[in-house]
């Protein structure tokens, strides 16, 4: 095992809880761009092997391109082993696979992502965003845009698009909290009878939502509708490949826009002088939807275990070590990104890693921006703007770049509708 360096910690959870930690990783980036990272025990959670932290953009790059070299399938994708026990099951994601068997599951499910059926959920997204805004700024006072607004919006999407029915919307909260909290100190782990705490991701903790996934299948087959699993139910994926799907859209497809929403709006209001250039109309929405995804990324951290030995940024890589790409890290590389902590809605070109790189690119981008865009559109029609009421608190992850609340006022009169 390589030595360890004595470069500054990027592991602890509990870190991001004061937001992304960028003096730690402009230290990595200038003097190791992949560094050694140790694992100790936190939160109950036990100690790891340690792993490579890569936070130049370029490399975060070169490494989401080559899953030949740095594979999803060997340890999955999250920092910390699974057990062994577990591994099996956790590579039948095809977040967790490697080519040519994730690209045969990834052409499957794409099926189901038409842009025709993701516009047609345009409307229906639009009509929630402007319900749930004029019910939180009813009264014009301080609101938490996150348990208000945000949270029901990439909720009741989500459910939307997958076809869940009104009734059980609760429960894939309750499963995506699960996943996705798990580092929380107000989540507390589910524990084993040693007293040891249980990976979420385990067959345990699923049995429940994957049981639900089927339910829902053969409803979907006996009645299809225009929504995902429909499509899913019918097409030729095997029943467990079914259930690990309906994991992932769950579980990716809700926190994606759940995290970069109140996070987009968090960085328009610490940027009046940006977000007033965005109500007036001077920027366009995408190109404003790209630089609060750069600023904030939904997610933090992706892992991959290195196939063979191999060398990146000029150090040695052994075969079976776990080498870890930082987006949060990558998003801010000085060497891409010109002044890159100050927020330019018209920034172009922006090559932001939020959505990945390579195969893995996030399979719902489109829909997921869709959501983004209408809903900035929707909160500009709201209210002359916004501005902070209070510290945003965030969730203790090394994984989502989530937000527990967001206190906000909203400014003046809203915009006129375009």
């Amino acid at each position: 095992m390589q030595s360890r360096t004595d470069a500054p910690d990027v592991f602890d959870p509990r870190i991001y809880a004061a937001g992304i930690p960028h003096d730690r990783f402009r230290t990595l980036r200038d003097r190791a761009p992949v560094a050694r990272q140790d694992e100790p025990e936190v939160l109950g959670w036990p100690a790891g092997s340690g792993f490579w932290a890569v936070t130049r953009h370029a490399d975060v790059v070169r490494v989401l391109k080559d899953p030949g070299t740095y594979s999803s399938h060997l340890g999955a994708t999250q920092i910390r082993d699974p057990d062994p026990a577990d591994l099996p099951f956790i590579r039948r994601m095809m977040l967790n696979q490697d080519p040519p068997d994730h690209g045969r599951l990834r052409r499957l499910v794409s099926r189901a992502f038409t842009p025709g059926r993701i516009e047609r959920f345009a409307v229906t997204a639009r009509d929630r965003a402007r319900q749930l805004l004029g019910a939180a700024f009813a009264d014009g006072g301080e609101v938490d845009l996150v348990r208000a607004v945000t949270d029901d919006y990439a909720l009741l999407n989500l459910t939307d698009l997958l076809g869940v029915p009104a009734s059980d919307r609760g429960l894939l909260h309750t499963w995506t909290e699960r996943v996705i909290a798990y580092q929380d100190p107000d989540e507390p782990p589910v524990l084993d009878a040693d007293g040891r705490p249980v990976n979420p991701r385990s067959p345990a903790m699923l049995a429940e939502m994957f049981g639900y996934a089927q339910e829902l299948a053969a409803y979907k087959r006996a009645h299809p509708a225009d929504d995902v699993m429909s499509v899913l139910a019918a097409s030729e994926l095997a029943d467990a490949e079914l259930e690990m799907f309906f994991f992932l859209l769950t579980v990716a497809g809700n926190d994606t826009v759940r995290s970069a929403a109140p996070g987009g709006i968090l960085a328009l209001a610490e940027h009046p002088s940006e977000q007033a250039r965005l109500w007036r109309g001077e920027v366009s929405m995408g190109s404003a939807v790209d630089e609060l995804l750069r600023v904030h990324p939904p997610v933090l951290s992706f892992r991959r275990t290195a196939v063979q030995d191999t060398e990146l940024a000029g150090q040695k890589i052994l075969a079976g070590d776990k080498v870890v790409v930082f987006h949060a890290s990558a998003n801010h590389d000085e060497r891409v990104f010109a002044d890159p902590h100050r927020l330019d809605l018209g920034r172009n070109p922006n090559p932001h890693v939020s959505f990945g790189d390579g195969p893995h690119v996030c399979l719902g981008v489109h829909f997921a921006r869709l959501q983004l865009s209408v809903f900035y559109e929707e909160v500009r029609a709201a209210c002359g703007g916004l501005a902070l009421a209070g510290p945003p608190r965030r969730l203790v992850s090394n994984f989502i770049n989530g937000i527990k609340s967001l206190p906000v006022r909203p400014l003046g009169p809203s915009a006129p509708r375009s």
